[in-house]
């Protein structure tokens, strides 16, 4: 049984599914998983989004907090910035998640590997006008990293919520690639005296460090401890 698992994956029919187009395959098509149940932890489990949109004819990749609400995954910025204002007319983006889970250590450099879950999203932004949604947004990309933290905060003003542009992706297609297990070395390989196998990479929230201006009285809240146990 080989150690490398490919899966494909879609958020539903609509999305052709058995026939995505040739940027949104994964290479190995034999191996080929559409399930969104494949794809929808691993945007979970990640604490961040890398984005990438074109600008002036130049690709450009920004890292970006993120919420993913049913099957729409939502941005913000200021509406100043750069990404905001590329993404507001139905830009075409690409969306990456990563989680390393381990590098893969072989008994010959070529074999060498990491585990690891990845999602790439395919999508069509658009800027998010109603004020509703907007707010809805700008919460569960606030609840996404630290959950139960919009009731712990003051309310956002109206100023706050107008100098914040916000940016819904919708998915046209998604894939998801993983690789899990030990190395696979060359049959005749095994026999040699080199040490192989996998070293963990694991990521962990810390204890909380506050800003030396708390009032007295005030303790840490339940949302860093949320977000250590979704995040472990």
């Amino acid at each position: 049984m080989t150690a490398e698992i490919l899966r494909e994956a879609t958020p539903d029919t609509r999305t052709h599914a058995t026939n995505p187009p040739k940027y949104a395959r994964v290479r190995n098509g034999l191996r080929a998983d559409y399930d969104w149940k494949t794809i929808l932890p691993i945007l979970e489990s990640s604490l961040v989004v890398h984005v990438g949109f074109m600008d002036d004819d130049r690709p450009i990749v920004i890292p970006m907090a993120f919420a993913v609400v049913d099957r729409t995954i939502y941005i913000h910025g200021a509406k100043a910035a750069r990404i905001v204002k590329k993404m507001s007319r139905d830009s075409q983006v690409c969306l990456t998640f990563t989680h390393i889970d381990g590098i893969v250590a072989a008994r010959s450099a070529f074999h060498h590997s990491v585990n690891y879950r990845t999602a790439i999203i395919h999508g069509t932004a658009r800027l998010v006008t109603d004020r509703q949604e907007a707010w809805d947004a700008l919460k569960a990309v606030t609840e996404h990293l630290l959950p139960g933290r919009w009731d712990e905060v003051r309310p956002m003003t109206e100023k706050e919520q107008i100098s914040t542009g916000v940016i819904a992706i919708e998915i046209d297609h998604a894939a998801a690639k993983i690789r899990q297990g030990a190395p696979v070395d060359d049959e005749e390989d095994y026999a040699l005296p080199h040490w192989a196998g996998v070293i963990p990479v694991t990521t962990s929230l810390g204890q909380p460090i506050d800003d030396g201006k708390i009032l007295e009285g005030v303790k840490v809240p339940v949302s860093p401890a949320n977000a250590a146990r979704k995040f472990a």
